[in-house]
């Protein structure tokens, strides 16, 4: 089968949503499918490029409103390269409208990947522009796929809250499970990582608030860890986190380590003792995944969408407040190393049993069959 997956950016600039498509792209390959991948062009395309292979990439500029990422190119090379299915990972962008003229133009179906973009948080979020896209072209998109996939259940409710009624297709996505035999990096003091996009969403000022919280509350506990916040800046909000950080007097213990990618990023995860993911809205946090991979204990809001890592006890709950972040992560600190470490191989071994790429690659494929009218509807289509 010949599929075609369409994405904003195929470099780090996508966060985890680049990482889902290219993982997804190459074990998909690797079963035998054909797989082309279209994007956008960014400034960091050339350094990831090479990762996709054997993938076949193709890039396209895009013209005027670099939020929407009109590419005149990107419709005749989709109608060229003839998938049978195509899918969508993202949405309030150009490639919506291509979507929906390439099947138009082709009489063939398409899946959709809301990648979280449909929680509560993340339609509030620049309302007005949603409501207008919505309204030009993001409904029709929605609409008309064939199927919507969902990375978890809260995550296909918030589709249903959306007023659509298509099939939608639960499945999670998978994660490269990393060696954990070799030793860590020389520390010195314990680290609470944060590893992501540096946006609003993920709740790093009220973490910043916390952390002040817990330096006065509880200072000699607070005084044993160092917050890395680790991460490419979205919108400028790096400096509005430096400054918050300088004016509260937050230098000492919170360290802005910035963009991590590849050995660098094992480098970061290897050093933590814990991680923290605060956010008011995720899709499926790869980097909640990636931290249990390292067998890292977690701190995270229910708005994360891994209820199985509190239930497997891999994880402390926080709410988004600045007090109630602070409530958890003392939680957290005040344990003894062994029981952080038995918290960390609990979320390993929950990755290890439900966070597969081959897994996500045999339930995806079952979806794209479907789709074509060549395969049985799966049980993960709801």
């Amino acid at each position: 089968m010949k599929v075609g997956m369409m994405t904003a950016s195929v470099s780090r600039a996508g966060g985890g949503i680049h990482e889902v498509v290219r993982r997804s792209a190459l074990e998909l390959h690797r079963r035998g499918s054909s797989i082309s991948v279209f994007g956008l062009s960014d400034e960091h395309v050339g350094k990831d490029y090479e990762t996709w292979r054997p993938v076949a990439v193709t890039v396209f500029r895009h013209k005027g409103y670099k939020s929407f990422g009109y590419a005149p190119d990107l419709l005749p090379a989709l109608q060229s390269s003839a998938p049978d299915i195509l899918h969508n990972h993202g949405l309030w962008m150009y490639p919506s409208v291509a979507s929906v003229r390439w099947a138009k133009l082709t009489n063939r179906p398409y899946i959709v990947s809301t990648h979280g973009m449909l929680d509560p948080w993340a339609i509030t979020h620049s309302y007005w522009k949603k409501r207008i896209a919505d309204m030009l072209y993001e409904r029709r998109h929605l609409t008309n796929a064939a199927c919507l996939h969902a990375l978890c259940v809260p995550e296909a409710e918030a589709i249903r809250r959306y007023g659509l009624s298509n099939p939608v297709c639960v499945i999670p996505c998978g994660i490269d499970l990393p060696l954990l035999s070799l030793a860590p990096p020389p520390r010195q003091g314990k680290v609470l990582l944060f590893l992501g996009r540096l946006h609003p969403k993920k709740g790093l000022v009220n973490l910043l608030a916390a952390w002040r919280e817990l330096q006065h509350d509880a200072p000699s506990i607070a005084a044993e860890w160092t917050l890395w916040i680790a991460g490419w800046d979205q919108g400028h909000h790096e400096t509005e986190l430096r400054r918050w950080s300088a004016e509260n007097g937050l230098e000492h213990s919170v360290r802005f380590v910035g963009p991590k990618f590849g050995a660098d990023k094992e480098t970061v995860l290897r050093s933590a003792h814990a991680f923290v993911l605060p956010s008011f809205s995720e899709g499926l946090p790869v980097s909640i995944l990636e931290a249990w991979a390292y067998a890292l204990p977690v701190a995270m809001t229910t708005h994360c969408n891994l209820p199985q890592g509190f239930e497997a006890g891999a994880a402390v709950c926080i709410d988004t407040s600045a007090t109630g972040i602070a409530r958890g992560l003392l939680d957290l600190m005040i344990m003894s190393a062994g029981d952080r470490s038995a918290m960390g191989m609990r979320g390993r071994r929950l990755v290890e049993q439900r966070y597969s790429w081959a897994a996500y690659a045999e339930q995806i494929s079952s979806v794209y069959s479907w789709m074509s009218g060549s395969g049985q509807r799966p049980s993960c289509v709801i």
